[in-house]
């Protein structure tokens, strides 16, 4: 197997297991069993086995058995995007680039206009650059290991279409724009607290 074809079966393997967990498919407590979940996506163990490693990671799986996050586990993760993200709008408003502004600018526009899909790629790229433009690997490295919990909130906001959601993405980016550092601070903040309010809502029914 060639590394292209490990990296995309490992892909294929994490987006599966992911989904399956996301969407209740795979119920709380449930034991994952690697050579079953291998057997059912016909790949190896390996990339099932890699797959399991970042979910635990990523907290959705401990001791290969799924785990269900509480509203209080999500507040906790959600502190923490605010002051890591907080931080990291802080440095774009003073040293973003030419070319990461035209890159956000874009993922706003996608916002607007594209699919359910579009829109879903779009937002995720809009808060990875955002965090990325730090080039602190230890701020990069905590939030890639959010991501599954990002990802619950990011397709709950996007596909039942949270009111607003495009348009405080404008706003960051013209305080961004205009260098105004507090000002980008204080949008991102109530941007991802209006996120976990109706993410905590929908899921209460």
């Amino acid at each position: 197997m060639t590394k292209k074809s490990t990296q995309l079966a490992y892909i294929q393997a994490y987006e599966y297991i992911r989904d399956r967990i996301l969407n209740g498919e795979l119920e709380r407590g449930t034991k994952l069993v690697e050579e079953r979940l291998a057997e059912e996506m016909g790949i190896s163990r390996t990339p099932v086995r890699d797959s399991i490693r970042k979910l635990e990671q990523e907290g959705l799986i401990k001791d290969k058995r799924v785990v269900n996050p509480s509203d209080s586990d999500l507040r906790d993760v959600f502190q923490v995007r605010m002051l890591l993200e907080g931080f990291a709008v802080r440095h774009c408003a003073m040293y973003l680039t030419e070319g990461d502004l035209d890159k956000l600018r874009n993922c706003v526009e996608v916002g607007r206009t594209g699919t359910m899909e579009q829109v879903m790629a779009a937002n995720k790229e809009f808060h990875e650059i955002i965090v990325g433009a730090t080039n602190n690997p230890v701020m990069i490295d905590i939030f890639e290991r959010m991501q599954s919990i990002i990802y619950l909130f990011r397709k709950t906001v996007v596909y039942h279409k949270r009111p607003l959601l495009i348009e405080e993405h404008q706003e960051i980016y013209d305080a961004i724009v205009a260098h105004d550092a507090d000002e980008a601070e204080r949008l991102m903040k109530a941007h991802l607290q209006l996120d976990l309010e109706f993410c905590l809502n929908r899921m209460k029914g």
